[in-house]
C-alpha cells in the first residue's frame, strides 16, 4: 500500500527535490557552490521578506531556536516565554540550560497569548526578549504575531524572537514590516525539504545585541556565519544536498509567489476544519487556528489515538496524535508545504474511514463533500 504522509513535519518533499538532492555530491569550497548559496541567500530574504541575512545552519529548527538565545543573551539577562504547548515550553527549557533567568506567561492548550498580558509583563519588568511560536505545532495555534510585534517595538532594550517553523511559508509573516527581530524556521515543514537545515533571519536591532552578548557560542554562531555568507560559502562543512534542494524549492515558490502559496495553505486548512465541524467533531483551537496545522478533538468518550492508529497499521497513512495532557484526545493533520487539495480529500477519507470503524454515528462522506465544497467555491 503506498504510504501516505500528512505529519506536521516532516513533510513531504517534491520528485524533482528529491531528484536534485540525489546527484553527484558538490565539494562546498568551490565556485559553483558559491553560486548556489548566492542563489539561496537572496531566495531566503525573499521567502523570510527580510533585507537582511537569514543564517543557515545544519541542524533541525531547535538549533536555530537555541542559537537565536546564545547569540543574543548574556549573563543577567531575562527572557519572557509565551509557554502554549511543547514547543513554547522548549524555549525556556532552553533558557533554563543556559542559565537565562526566565518569565513564564502559561496560556492554555488551545489558546493563543494576549498581547495585552504580554504588554503588561514588559512594563512591569526588563526583559532582553520575548519568545513565542507563531504556529504552536501542539495545538494548532496562530498567535497574533503582528500585534505583539507592535508592542515589542516600543520597548528599545527588548528583542521580538519568534518560532515560525510551521509558519514561514504558511502564512504571512513580513519580518521587516512588523518588526520581528529574529524568525528561526526549518527545513522539513514548508520547506518541503528533509530534516537538517535550520533557518534564522537576524533584524539591525538584534545584531546590536549580538556585538554584546557573552554567553558561550562556538557552532550556533551567528557573527561568524554571517560573514562567510556575505562572502557565498559557510563557516563549516554545510548540509550540501539540502542546499542543493532548497534553491530549487525557492525557486518554485518565487514562481508561485507568496499570495498565491498563502492562499493555498489557507484553503487546505479550511478544508480539514470544516470537514471535521462537518460531522460533529469540535476543533482544539477554534479561535486562532493555524494554517500549517488543525488539531481535532476526537469523539467524546473514544480514544483519538486510535485513529491514528489505525491510519498508520491499516491505510499506511500518518497524522500526528496530542501529546502530554492532549495524548489519547486529539488528532493533528499537517497541511503544509508539498500538499494540495486532494490530499486533503485523501487523509479527511481516511480519518472518517477510522471513526466508522471506531463506531462514531456520523452521515459518512458529509466531511469529505464539506471539504470539496471548499475546493469548489
Amino acid at each position: 500500500m503506498k504510504y501516505r504522509l500528512y505529519a506536521p513535519g516532516p513533510t513531504p518533499v517534491p520528485e524533482e527535490v528529491l531528484t536534485e538532492m540525489a546527484k553527484p555530491i558538490w565539494h562546498h569550497r568551490t565556485p559553483a557552490f558559491e553560486k548556489v548559496i548566492a542563489e539561496v541567500r537572496e531566495g531566503l530574504k525573499w521567502l523570510f521578506q527580510t533585507k537582511e541575512e537569514v543564517i543557515i545552519f545544519a541542524a533541525s529548527g531547535s538549533g536555530a531556536m537555541e542559537a537565536s538565545i546564545v547569540n543574543t543573551f548574556s549573563s543577567g539577562d531575562r527572557a519572557l516565554v509565551v509557554d502554549g504547548g511543547k514547543f513554547g515550553e522548549r524555549w525556556w527549557k532552553i533558557c533554563k540550560a543556559y542559565g537565562i533567568e526566565h518569565d513564564i506567561i502559561k496560556v492554555e492548550w488551545g489558546h493563543a497569548v494576549s498581547p495585552t498580558e504580554i504588554e503588561k509583563r514588559l512594563k512591569e519588568k526588563e526583559y532582553r526578549g520575548v519568545f513565542l511560536q507563531a504556529s504552536e505545532t501542539s495545538t494548532g495555534v496562530a498567535h497574533p504575531v503582528k500585534e505583539i510585534a507592535q508592542i515589542v517595538k516600543k520597548f528599545d532594550k527588548t528583542l521580538l524572537v519568534v518560532d515560525g517553523i510551521t509558519a514561514v511559508g504558511v502564512f504571512p509573516l513580513p519580518m521587516d514590516e512588523w518588526g520581528i527581530d529574529i524568525l528561526v524556521s526549518g527545513s522539513q515543514k514548508a520547506l518541503q525539504l528533509p530534516p537538517g537545515l535550520a533557518f534564522a533571519a537576524v533584524s539591525q536591532k538584534a545584531w546590536a545585541f549580538v556585538e554584546k552578548s557573552n554567553l558561550p557560542k562556538f557552532y550556533f554562531n551567528f557573527k561568524t556565519e554571517k560573514k562567510n555568507l556575505e562572502a557565498n560559502t559557510t563557516a563549516w562543512t554545510p548540509a550540501v544536498s539540502l542546499i542543493q534542494g532548497l534553491r530549487v524549492v525557492l525557486k518554485n515558490m518565487k514562481a508561485d509567489g507568496l499570495e498565491k502559496t498563502f492562499a493555498r495553505h489557507d484553503r487546505m486548512a479550511r478544508m480539514i476544519r470544516e470537514a471535521a465541524l462537518a460531522i460533529g467533531l469540535k476543533l482544539f483551537a477554534p479561535e486562532t487556528p493555524s494554517n500549517a496545522i488543525t488539531a481535532v478533538w476526537g469523539p467524546e468518550g473514544m480514544d483519538a489515538g486510535k485513529i491514528v492508529k489505525y491510519l498508520r497499521d491499516d491505510l499506511n497513512m500518518t497524522i500526528a496524535g496530542g501529546q502530554e495532557a492532549a495524548k489519547g484526545k486529539i488528532f493533528r493533520i499537517g497541511h503544509l508545504g508539498y500538499y494540495d487539495e486532494m490530499d486533503m480529500i485523501t487523509v479527511w477519507s481516511g480519518v472518517e474511514m477510522a471513526l466508522m470503524k471506531m463506531g462514531f454515528r456520523f452521515e459518512h462522506g458529509r466531511g469529505v463533500a464539506k471539504a470539496m465544497e471548499i475546493v469548489n467555491s
